[in-house]
């Protein structure tokens, strides 16, 4: 297995190719790739490379999927005795960043595995169209049997 503990929006992070990472807001657009630096360790199979204080020539590839906004953290004050309160909210820009490959010189050492998925509209209406008839031949059993019934009461 492969990884790169990296320097982003002030925290480091152990990250692995394939894998998507919740970072602080970085201003670049969605579906554009991004490139991180400051790269502290790279494990690639048996070999550890560690940086004093980053690894030369590693880069971490990736792509910004979306920016959103986290959960909301609700701050309250209270002095008691002194009718005094106050309540404020916070909630921290946030990307998602998709890891696409570790590189180390050049050469790429670990690379996501890209899955190819084939757009194949269903046909909701002839999938459907069976379970329809079905569901027509049982009401009209069950319709049946309830007139059945009635007549049979009349009498």
């Amino acid at each position: 297995m492969t990884y790169a503990i990296v320097e982003t929006g002030g925290k480091q992070m152990r990250v692995e190719p394939g894998r998507f990472y919740d970072i602080e807001l970085l201003h670049v657009d969605p579906d554009e790739s991004y490139s991180i630096d400051k790269v502290f360790l790279v494990h690639h199979e048996e070999d550890i490379h560690v940086g004093q204080p980053f690894v030369e020539g590693a880069t971490v590839e990736g792509t910004i999927m979306r920016h959103f906004r986290g959960r909301k953290v609700i701050v309250y004050k209270m002095r008691p005795k002194k009718k005094t309160r106050k309540k404020r909210g916070h909630r921290q820009e946030t990307t998602r960043l998709m890891i696409n490959s570790i590189n180390l010189n050049g050469t790429v050492l670990a690379e996501a595995e890209v899955k190819e998925i084939e757009e194949e509209t269903p046909n909701l209406v002839q999938d459907s169209l069976p379970m329809v008839e079905e569901i027509e031949e049982t009401v009209d059993a069950v319709s049946e049997e309830v007139e059945a019934e009635a007549t049979s009461e009349e009498e």
